[in-house]
């Protein structure tokens, strides 16, 4: 009888990619994947540290899964496991716990344990990029590991500190990764990392003239992937020359650009390097370059110093800039960053309200961006579906980042359609798919 392993994932799209990667890898060698709720022979949580309910929750799923009947072995990795190891590895001894660089290992190790033995990750020498392309069955769209780490040092942020310094893996590898993945059947390619702007920044002789522009270049021209998407990229890393490249239809027309706050004053203090003006202007170049583009973006209400007028300028600024989707994150206190020093924190009553006026505005500027598009024909690409009354309900994304619905008997599942867009509906867009005889679909290759 197979073996029961169970994941649980918080926080980014790269910490999800190699969740994906790691279950692909258990699942080919017979293990039997089951929900986290269920009885397992192994958990995994990979875990996020990037505000105090990101540690919250990492901390609740491992008293979870430790406290699970029977003898199932737990195994801790992610962020949290690098910014406070000590903490962790002091609550439960009998737990494994496995760095973000090592976490490749973990397959090997849980091999290992049922074997009798006991391999210790730093008996092996894994690389952060060694990671097994994940199945189909998990996403249609596939994310593929660019870069890890991050040489910023922004005041509120430990991330530069659980994942280490930035480095790239090499170009050829990358396409080579991508064209795996278009053979696999996926229809959409997204580019991950910690900071992909940085891409070929760590210096390394093999990566002599290479960049983030480069690397798409070379996707689109070397290989025949259907959609490209970029995932988070910082604003200073992105150049107008950059938007030559949206001259190939494949690559979407999505830009998410954190912002972090809409005030000068507050953004020095957070030691990002771009004045409101400066990203404005950015935007207002990326949206002439690129038609109906969607713009998303990142931001923080509440931190240390942030008083009425900084928060009211921050607010009229998102406002303003209307953007396609916002995340809004109240500031949390991450012991060992400079912004945990500083005065002028703001009491959690506060942030709350702040947060409630800022959410606001970004649902209204997402109804306005998707607003724009009722009526006309976007192709979808279809990823899930769930039962409903009458016809199945499927949902999937037009390439600027729209969540589309729609009513359908047949399996669009993976697979890109002309779609009409109808009207708004709660988290996204009705839709119709429009069969053109020969041109409805395009199939799994």
């Amino acid at each position: 009888m197979s073996r029961k392993i169970a994941f649980k994932t918080l926080g980014c799209r790269l910490n999800q990619f190699e969740t994906d990667s790691l279950a692909s890898e258990f699942h080919n060698a017979g293990y039997r994947l089951v929900d986290f709720e269920d009885k397992a022979d192994v958990y995994v949580v990979n875990t996020c540290t990037v505000t105090n309910q990101s540690d919250k929750k990492s901390r609740n799923l491992i008293s979870q899964a430790s406290h699970k009947p029977g003898d199932a072995l737990v195994v801790v990795t992610g962020c949290m496991v690098n910014s406070q190891k000590k903490a962790l590895e002091n609550r439960d001894a009998s737990t494994y716990f496995i760095e973000n660089n090592r976490k490749t290992s973990i397959f090997p190790m849980v091999q290992a344990h049922f074997e009798g033995e006991i391999l210790h990750p730093n008996s092996l020498d894994p690389d952060v990029f060694d990671f097994k392309p994940a199945d189909t069955t998990f996403h249609t769209r596939s994310l593929v590991k660019i870069q890890d780490g991050c040489d910023n040092a922004c005041t509120y942020c430990l991330i530069h500190v659980a994942r280490g310094p930035q480095r790239s893996r090499p170009p050829d590898q990358v396409l080579a990764e991508v064209q795996a993945r278009l053979d696999a059947g996926h229809q959409e390619i997204v580019l991950t990392g910690v900071h992909i702007g940085a891409y070929g920044r760590d210096h390394q002789r093999d990566l002599a003239d290479t960049d983030l522009r480069r690397l798409v270049a070379r996707i689109l021209s070397e290989t025949p992937v259907p959609r490209l998407r970029l995932s988070s990229i910082e604003p200073w890393d992105l150049s107008e020359r950059a938007f030559r490249l949206w001259a190939d239809p494949r690559l979407c027309r999505h830009l998410h650009l954190p912002l972090q706050s809409g005030c000068d004053a507050t953004l020095r203090r957070m030691a990002r390097h771009y004045t409101s003006a400066e990203f404005a202007a950015l935007v207002a170049s990326a949206r002439q370059a690129i038609p109906d583009l969607a713009v998303t973006t990142d931001v923080i209400v509440g931190f240390p110093g942030e008083d009425d007028e900084e928060f009211a300028q921050s607010l009229a600024f998102v406002q303003h800039l209307a953007f396609a989707r916002l995340h809004v994150f109240p500031y949390s206190l991450r012991p060992g960053t400079p912004a945990a020093k500083m005065a002028g924190q703001v009491p959690p009553v506060v942030k709350a309200e702040r947060s409630k006026a800022m959410r606001a505005v970004a649902a209204a500027s997402e109804q306005a961006f998707h607003r724009q598009f009722v009526g006309r024909t976007l192709n979808v690409l279809w990823e899930a579906r769930r039962a409903a009354e009458g016809a199945a309900v499927w949902r999937g994304l037009t390439d600027n980042y729209i969540r589309v619905q729609t009513e359908s008997a047949e399996d669009l599942s993976n697979t890109i359609t002309p779609t009409q867009l109808l009207d708004l509906v709660k988290g996204g867009v009705q839709g119709r798919v429009v069969h053109v005889t020969g041109t409805s679909k395009v199939p799994v290759t």
